[in-house]
């Protein structure tokens, strides 16, 4: 109930503010979700989301086959709280999937770092082979059941990635976080990590993917699968937004992100330049502004200069 009521809190706040944005609240679960579902531990630190615990043994691991992810503490936590908000919710607020990770990103949690050993060891018959594939029944199977208690068709959704705010996706109905990712070369994540993301997200008609840190190839690895609708930024000041921008445009793919602003630039500024930046690469983008105004007067000169500025 209380995390209900804080995240029902945090959309509140935002109805009948100028925005094309849909209010939006989530079970707040962290990167444990479908890990603890599979019978990892978790710790809950003082203020701070859930955090994994131990990482398993591999026996534990090949164990999650006769574990029923329905039957977890996390899963009954977030089933509660699609209970709450199907009693509860007004029209004016949508609930979406807590975070699901990435497959990769799963089998990080459950193994721990002893995965970057396994790596170089993805022969057919490995033990990586088949984490990943003990990885993957988890996102498919613990994404169906999540699906199933937000009452959500398999090849859509609505999607808020952590803010009070959130947009429809009629093409793509899962979310993929692969943060792991940035730390393997481009030849690895071609290998290994991109033909996950396409079986993990076919099913669902594709989806919105997510990553942290700074990597040289990876936005151009992830924009180039057909699978991947969306995507956003962990850490957008470390690339250069207008090759984002092309890269989208290029790709068919939504920049769905935050966009990095420069020093001392107000909202008036930051919105023209990205704005423009949108006009003149043809990249379609949803923003989520890291500058931002105070007032509804404002806000409302802002939404409407963003449409002036990015409509066709």
């Amino acid at each position: 109930m209380a995390m209900w009521e804080t995240e029902l809190k945090r959309a509140q706040a935002v109805i009948g503010w100028p925005t094309d944005g849909i209010p939006t609240v989530r079970p707040n679960l962290g990167v444990i979700t479908l890990p603890a579902m599979a019978g990892q531990g978790f710790q809950t630190p003082e203020n701070s989301m859930p955090w994994p615990g131990d990482p398993l043994s591999i026996e534990m691991i090949r164990a999650i086959s006769e574990t029923s992810l329905e039957n977890s503490k996390v899963f009954k936590l977030a089933s509660d709280f699609y209970g709450l908000y199907h009693q509860y919710h007004s029209l004016a607020i949508s609930a979406y999937l807590p975070d699901t990770q990435g497959v990769f990103d799963i089998a990080h949690l459950l193994y721990g770092d002893e995965i970057f050993y396994s790596l170089f060891d993805s022969e057919p018959g490995s033990f990586m082979v088949e984490l990943m594939e003990i990885s993957l029944s988890i996102y498919l199977k613990g994404t169906e059941i999540l699906k199933s208690a937000l009452h959500e068709d398999l090849q859509t959704m609505i999607h808020g990635h952590g803010t009070e705010q959130g947009v429809y996706f009629p093409e793509g109905g899962v979310r993929v976080s692969e943060d792991t990712a940035t730390l393997l070369s481009p030849e690895m994540i071609e290998e290994i990590i991109l033909p996950f993301i396409k079986r993990s997200t076919q099913p669902f008609g594709g989806g919105f993917l997510h990553f942290c840190g700074e990597h040289p190839t990876i936005f151009d690895q992830f924009t180039s699968l057909p699978e991947i609708k969306a995507i956003d930024l962990g850490n957008p000041e470390k690339y250069d937004t207008k090759k984002l921008m092309d890269r989208c445009a290029e790709t068919g793919t939504v920049l769905y992100s935050r966009i990095a602003a420069k020093e001392d630039e107000d909202w008036k500024k930051y919105i023209d330049r990205i704005g423009s930046l949108v006009k003149e690469t043809g990249a379609r983008v949803i923003l989520r502004p890291l500058v931002f105004p105070d007032s509804k007067q404002e806000c409302q000169e802002m939404l409407d200069r963003w449409h002036q500025l990015t409509s066709i």
